[in-house]
């Protein structure tokens, strides 16, 4: 492994590097453990070893398939579409819906969700941040998935189309859909302030 500052080199720089030697690797582990980390934790609801079993096996199957990587493709839509399967894989093994629990979400993404859901005038920010976590978990998972990746992990259009393997238009109708459903879910809210 060489000495690199790994936060001046692009992800694609750094698969290069690592299809070189395999012990840059690490470099690319570094740099999306905490990220895919949180990601399982929001979508799937898993406990915390549950999420770190999901994430190993993320990281061998992206360790396994790095020759395959297309590079027109932006190389963290790619290991969140790896990510994204692993976590419908253990679903089907569990075959049942784990625990919910509260998640974190900090000042930022709750006032993004409010602004770019023009709900700040109809709903209290503070109503929106004890409320979230337990609207989000009773929404299907095809709406909460598209508003993870849109709102949580800052994913574009396009990112979410490559990680989901579904059209932009499709995404960008999920996206609209599942805005609605949320500004409902959280207008119809019967949870006290």
């Amino acid at each position: 492994m060489i000495d690199l500052d790994i936060e001046k080199l692009t992800d694609e720089e750094l698969v290069k590097l690592t299809l070189k030697n395999q012990e840059n690797f690490l470099y690319l582990m570094k740099r999306y453990s905490r990220r895919l980390t949180a990601y399982i934790r929001r979508l799937s609801n898993f406990d915390s070893d549950e999420a770190e079993d999901i994430l190993q096996d993320t990281f061998i199957k992206i360790y396994n398939n790095l020759n395959d990587f297309d590079s027109s493709l932006k190389f963290s839509s790619w290991i969140y579409r790896i990510c994204h399967n692993q976590i419908i894989d253990h679903y089907r093994k569990s075959k049942s819906r784990p625990q919910t629990f509260d998640l974190d979400f900090n000042d930022e993404i709750i006032n993004n969700l409010a602004f770019d859901f023009d709900m700040a005038k109809e709903l209290d920010i503070s109503y929106l941040r004890k409320n979230i976590n337990s609207v989000l978990d009773s929404m299907e998972l095809k709406y909460k998935e598209v508003l993870l990746l849109r709102y949580f992990e800052d994913k574009d259009y396009q990112e979410i189309s490559d990680i989901l393997k579904k059209p932009m238009g499709t995404v960008a109708t999920l996206i609209n859909r599942a805005k609605k459903q949320l500004k409902e879910k959280l207008s119809t809210a019967k949870i006290e302030l």
